[in-house]
């Protein structure tokens, strides 16, 4: 890509509105110095001395970091966190950045923080290695006080914003952001904006999601498509066309080290491979990157193939930041896009 072409798309970044939507969580590390090792009087165990403890937002939260770093004009993230400890650091960490409009983001009594515990031991000259994660989820059904909450802000933003970022990051049905009632609201405002920019990526798959843009990776589109996993290149480029002319939607397939390829209707199927990495690499992240690259990048005005060779690009950043869920400047993504 030709800077310039670059600086025409990114130069509509600071005046796009993004609505970030889903399940937004806390990921903490607890760094382990094992040289601090004890054993437990009381159980004769090894006891493991944290020396550090950082937290960040994830989920959701690592697109909105993504979304900051790129340089997006206002942000509004939709959700909720639990009134605990982890709430109070999720909102103080996501209300970092000015971009940030924090009003349609609350917590409330009736859930608690998704969080993720990452237990790190950290040896000099070493990579980060991560211990047993703890989590904390919610298993009982999201209370419809929240649910209504969240469909009351969706339908104020949807008149407001050039694009909505929906992200599932919960595995058990109708205990996070997107129960029934939210997804049903979501195809009201797809039927009354069927200009607005609307990409979903979730966790436990995309078959429940409204007729709106996708995001997955290779095995999911198997799941939705029945194609099959071990199909060749061009074979599956071919079917992100037909499901994207299908759908009336942008599609896109990450495929690992085989890069990306994605689809809008009535566009040639597109593929961008990944670009060099370097060393030892840690992928968690990646994939958030890729989806705030791809949606700011279209939300700006850009061609499909142009969204995907910055998503590859934001991914190949990520991957190289270890031991932490890492983002993607414009200013690191312009270096390597230019590069290459």
């Amino acid at each position: 890509m030709k800077e310039e072409r670059l600086d025409e798309i990114a130069g509509r970044f600071p005046g796009l509105r993004v609505a970030l939507v889903g399940d937004f969580c806390l990921d903490r590390y607890l760094e382990i110095d094992p040289a601090l090792a004890e054993t437990s009087i009381e159980t004769s165990l090894e006891v493991f001395n944290v020396a550090r403890v950082r937290s960040q937002p994830g989920g959701c939260g690592t697109i909105l970091n993504n979304l900051s770093a790129l340089g997006v004009g206002t942000i509004y993230p939709v959700g909720f966190a639990g009134e605990d400890g982890e709430g109070y650091e999720l909102i103080r960490a996501l209300d970092q950045a000015d971009c940030v409009d924090m009003r349609y983001f609350f917590q409330t009594p009736g859930r608690r923080t998704f969080s993720y515990t990452k237990p790190l031991v950290i040896e000099p000259g070493r990579s980060p290695r991560e211990l047993n994660r703890l989590d904390f989820k919610n298993w009982s059904p999201t209370p419809t006080v929240v649910q209504q909450r969240m469909i009351e802000s969706l339908n104020v933003l949807a008149k407001r914003v050039d694009a909505m970022v929906l992200l599932e990051q919960v595995d058990e049905p109708d205990t996070g952001a997107f129960t029934g009632g939210v997804t049903d609201a979501l195809s009201q405002i797809r039927r009354e904006r069927p200009d607005l920019l609307m990409l979903a990526d979730s966790r436990r798959g995309l078959g429940h999601f409204p007729t709106v843009g996708l995001k997955m990776n290779r095995e999911e589109f198997g799941v939705l498509t029945g194609q099959k996993a071990e199909v060749q290149l061009p074979e599956l480029c071919s079917a992100v066309g037909r499901l994207a002319a299908e759908r009336g939607e942008a599609v896109f397939v990450s495929l690992s080290e085989d890069g990306i390829a994605g689809a809008r209707p009535g566009e040639k199927p597109e593929h961008m491979p990944c670009l060099p990495v370097r060393g030892e690499i840690d992928v968690v992240g990646a994939g958030d990157a890729v989806m705030a690259n791809l949606a700011t990048a279209i939300a700006a005005g850009a061609e499909t193939s142009e969204a995907m060779r910055l998503a590859m690009a934001a991914a190949s950043i990520v991957v190289h930041q270890l031991g932490t869920t890492g983002t993607a400047s414009l200013q690191d993504i312009r270096s390597l896009v230019c590069a290459h």
